[in-house]
Order: C-alpha cells, then structure tokens, then sequence
C-alpha cells in the first residue's frame, strides 16, 4: 500500500523537477489491488462451485423423479386423463412461487438459508407423494410436486450463488460449472426410479419417492457447509428500482429468452412420457428418453461457460433456441421411441445453451446489491410462464396430439431470436455512440 500512495504523489510532481521519474515510473511494478481482491473472491466462489455442483446433481434427483413418474401417476390418479400432467403443471407452479420469497429469504437471512428451506421441502415431497401413491390421492400427489417446485425454486438460485463475489471473466463458468451438476442428476434420478418403482407392488413409484426423500437429506447436508453469509445491512437498501433495472434491453432479452427456452423445453418434457406410452412404447423407454434429456440438459455445461466467453451470451442464447426448435422439428417427424429419444436430447442440449446463456445475460444487468432481487424477478418471469403454460400441456397433449405439441414451440423461438438480435444491436449502437462522444477513452 505504501508503495501505492507513494506512486500517487510522485504523479503529482513536475517531471522537471524529480530528474529520471520517467524511466523509474516504467520501472516500478504496479500492484493491482483490485486484482488480489478478485483472485482472493474467485477462490471462494471456487469452493462453492463445488458443493453447488454436488447439491445440483443431488436436488436434480427430485425433479428427474417427478418429470419421470409425474404423469403416469397422473394418468393412473387422476379422475380424468386430460387431468395427467397436472401434477407436473403443480411442480412447475410451484417453481414459480417459491421464486421470489426464496429471493426474499436470500436477502434478508443469506442464501444458506434458503437452501436449508428449500432441501426441507424437497424431504416432504418425497414422503407425501409417497403416502399419496399408497392412498390413491391425486391430489396429495399434486401437492407433494408443489412442494417439489418450490425445491426446485430454490435451487435454481444455486447457479446465481456460484457466481456472488466473483469477477466478471469467472461468473458464466461458475454459473456453467454448477449447472454441470445436473449430469449426475440425469444419471441418478430415472435410475433410482428403474430400481425402486417395484419395490412396493402393486404401488408403482412409491418407494421411489422414499429414496427422493432421503437424496434431499444428502442436498441439505451438503448445501450447509457453503459459504454464503448474510448480506449486509448496507446491501439492503441499495440499487436501483427493480423497474428501472427491467427496462433495460439486455434485461428483457435476457428475460425473455429465458422465458422461451424453459416453458418450451418443459412443455415438450412433460408430455413426451405420456406421448410415448399413448404411442405404446413402455415406461424402461420413457425412462430412458428422461434420463438422456436430463444429461443432454446439463452436460454442455462442462463447456458453455467457455463458449459464452469467447463468442458472447447472446450468440450461444440464440443457438440454444435454434436447437430447440429443431427438436420439435425431430418430434413431428416420427413417433418411433429413436424419435422421442433425439427430440429430447437436442432439446436438452437447446435448453442448456438458451437458459445458461441468458443467466449469463442477467448477470451483466445488475450491481451487487440488487442481484437476489433482480435474480428472483427474472426466475419468477420464467416460472410463472412455465406454470401458465405447463397447466395447458395436458390438453393440448390429449385433444390435439404429440404433433400439436411440438408445433407450438416455433413461434416463441422465432420471436426470441428477434428480440435477442434487437438488444445486441442496441448494445453496438450504444458503444458506437460512447465512443463518439469520448473518442480519446476508447483509445
């Protein structure tokens, strides 16, 4: 530090008068205080990342079980079978809820709380939907994937955790690591469902959702020992309005983006189970279509992170919604089990580079002092969407077909893709006209 301040006054010296300053200036290394900080900050964020990424592959359990079984056991509970998916519409309202108070929770009390929550839920997911299955309640089985969305809610803030107190240049691979974790929760929820649904004849899935339970047990342990104290008192008050902050372009971009590639992956999972044993395929093929979705979901994010730094958030956003739809083009053109198989994974790999591209998006839109607001605002856009559109999935599914389905995925990716291409250029211009203005600071 002395060295700095000492750095500080010889600037204010004539050069005539201090012979040479010049050459000792060239000399003398500076020391990039700001720099220690963020290594010292990446560090930390390191060590999250880690737990973060072993929490997402444990609560990624809990919605694999449910995407895998919700509809069968819908279709089994349910009074009527346009009421199938409804427990997987339930799931997802949940998210939507459960997106601003853990926001609220995260800002008052710190995100570790939060998590501790969130896992609780997921505990009582388990047992209900399990007594529900042995007690033909459908809707006790719905409320227990409610309380799974709000799960769910809540570790969709584990990719924004990753990134508290990192620099700029580590936040989409931090962001990207964590997501990461899901691989394993692809691999780990429709095997826990393949070796316990008959565990308990003639109630399938039941012990399933016992195991689900336990797994969320594991999340909570893990997700105690992260390192996320409570914000403080200054953090509180600070920031923008959240109003302002939305109304910037690169936030409704990002918003929307989100927005799209989520409902539309969902709307496409949910009912591809269902689609595929009305199809007669069996429920080992349903199994195995989930599992590979869900890999298909978070393995690029071994890598998006790295895509995201050297061609830009928005790019890997657009391509992200261009796989997607082309899945859906895949889905219409056969209704093999290889069919649903690649719809499924390519729209995985869509979702993974629209939705992790446009968390990168939010990132660059607000200070440190708004993110759990502005984190929430922009998870309750994409849920609350997600839950509009879920509730329809059932119908759509059972007066229109698997067809219809897919069909309706096309015009918010092309809506997307405009939007998207709206906020960079308006991003370029502003640049250009910064530059304009203040030609000697871009040099």
């Amino acid at each position: 530090m002395g060295l700095v301040h000492l750095q500080r006054l010889i600037a204010w010296l004539p050069l005539s008068i201090v012979p040479g300053i010049k050459s000792l200036r060239a000399e003398m290394p500076m020391i990039d205080v700001t720099a220690s900080e963020e290594i010292a900050n990446d560090a930390r964020a390191r060590a999250n990342v880690v737990r973060l990424a072993a929490a997402q592959a444990l609560t990624g359990a809990n919605s694999a079980v449910i995407f895998t079984t919700g509809s069968i056991v819908g279709a089994t509970l349910a009074p009527s079978i346009s009421l199938a998916t409804v427990p997987l519409s339930m799931y997802v309202l949940g998210l939507a809820a459960g997106t601003l108070p853990t926001g609220a929770i995260s800002r008052a009390y710190g995100r570790r709380v939060a998590f501790i929550i969130g896992t609780g839920c997921g505990v009582l997911t388990g047992v209900l939907a399990s007594v529900a299955i042995l007690y033909a309640s459908f809707w006790l089985f719905c409320f227990a994937t409610f309380l799974g969305g709000l799960y769910g809610a809540v570790s969709q803030s584990y990719r924004f955790a990753a990134a508290d107190g990192a620099s700029a240049a580590f936040r989409p691979k931090a962001v990207s690591w964590v997501m990461a974790g899901g691989v394993f929760a692809g691999v780990l929820g429709p095997q826990l469902v393949q070796w316990t649904m008959d565990i308990w004849p003639p109630y399938l899935f039941a012990f399933s959702f016992v195991v689900q339970a336990a797994v969320a047990l594991v999340a909570m342990a893990v997700l105690a020992g992260v390192d996320a104290p409570k914000p403080q008192a200054a953090d509180l008050h600070g920031g923008r309005p959240l109003l302002t902050i939305a109304r910037q372009p690169r936030f409704i971009a990002a918003a929307l983006c989100g927005v799209i590639a989520y409902p539309m992956m969902n709307l496409v999972m949910t009912s591809a189970p269902l689609a595929m044993q009305m199809c007669g395929l069996t429920v080992s093929d349903s199994n195995f279509g989930i599992q590979w979705h869900i890999v298909a979901m978070y393995g690029p994010s071994f890598f998006t992170g790295s895509l995201i730094a050297r061609f830009g958030a928005p790019v890997i956003v657009a391509l992200g919604l261009v796989l997607e739809a082309a899945a859906a083009g895949i889905g219409l053109s056969g209704i093999t089990a290889p069919h649903f198989w690649a719809t499924l994974i390519v729209l995985g790999v869509g979702w993974n580079f629209a939705f992790v591209g446009a968390s990168a998006l939010v990132l660059e839109t607000h200070l440190p002092q708004e993110r759990n607001k502005v984190q929430a605002f922009n998870d309750f856009l994409v849920f609350g969407m997600m839950a509009i559109g879920s509730f329809s999935s059932g119908q759509l599914l059972a007066n229109y077909g698997w067809s219809a389905v897919n069909m309706v995925v096309f015009p918010p990716v092309l809506l997307g893709l405009a939007v998207l291409s709206f906020a960079s250029f308006a991003k370029r211009r502003a640049q250009l006209r910064a530059v304009d203005e203040f030609p000697d600071h871009g040099a």
